[in-house]
């Protein structure tokens, strides 16, 4: 027996006995719905874990709260809540739920006290990557679909993109401008996937948000949409997170 499937033996060995009192609980970001999160979930659902998707309708940081706070209500146990892009800005407003035992960003925002995603982007670095955002419609918010593939999900396979591109959730401004009261990582340990090859959320912004969280950090080489074209090494930072609240 290889060392590899040794070890993937031991780690669904190791969630099969965890998974009665745990579970993951993932929360999307803005343009798209959970179902970006399949591969992931079916990874740590064959290791053992207990997943919930959670499907906000980002139309307001409150209202996606208030849903993620559902989830965490009816799942199994302690909870390690993850989020990718603005699902950051929702964890770290959610996190504080008291079932909630881990934080884990996956190429996400992650703010402090009083910051939104709109205060977070308003003054990019020079030479950053400008996403690819058209004007609001009616207070909601889309990505220009001839270039969602190449700023939001550049390694992701093309039709998968094409169809990511022309099934964008609406995003709202008030999503959009929803500030954090009491930011969870303050309290609570965390983990941090770097995408190195983002062009939503730079990379070096990614690392300074990190390091102010004292979060673990992991760099993969991926897109915005990691979460999707690196299923695997996205489910392995949840999992290193939740072993570690043993």
């Amino acid at each position: 027996m290889s060392t590899q499937s040794s070890n993937q033996r031991q780690n669904k060995g190791n969630a099969t006995q965890a998974g009665t009192s745990k579970s993951i609980v993932l929360v999307h970001g803005g343009f798209v719905d959970g179902s970006g999160w399949a591969g992931v979930y079916q990874i740590l659902k064959n290791q053992g874990y207990n997943v919930l998707v959670v499907q906000n309708p980002t139309k307001s940081l409150a209202e996606d709260v208030a849903f993620t706070k559902a989830a965490i209500d009816a799942a199994n146990g302690e909870v390690i809540l993850v989020g990718h892009s603005y699902g950051g800005v929702v964890i770290t407003e959610a996190g504080s739920h008291p079932k909630v035992s881990r934080l884990v960003y996956i190429t996400a925002f992650a703010p402090d006290r009083g910051e939104s995603v709109a205060s977070l982007i308003a003054n990019p670095p020079p030479g950053a990557p400008v996403p690819p955002i058209l004007p609001p419609q009616d207070g909601f918010l889309f990505l220009d679909r001839a270039k969602f593939a190449e700023s939001f999900a550049a390694d992701v396979a093309t039709d998968t993109a094409a169809f990511m591109a022309d099934s964008q959730v609406p995003w709202g401004l008030e999503a959009l401008a929803g500030a954090v009261t009491e930011p969870a990582w303050k309290n609570k340990p965390s983990y941090y996937l770097v995408a190195t090859e983002d062009k939503m959320i730079p990379p070096p912004a990614q690392r300074a948000m990190a390091g102010r969280a004292q979060a673990r950090v992991t760099e993969v080489v991926g897109s915005h949409a990691i979460y999707v074209s690196k299923a695997a090494e996205v489910a392995e930072v949840i999992r290193q997170a939740a072993d570690a609240s043993n």
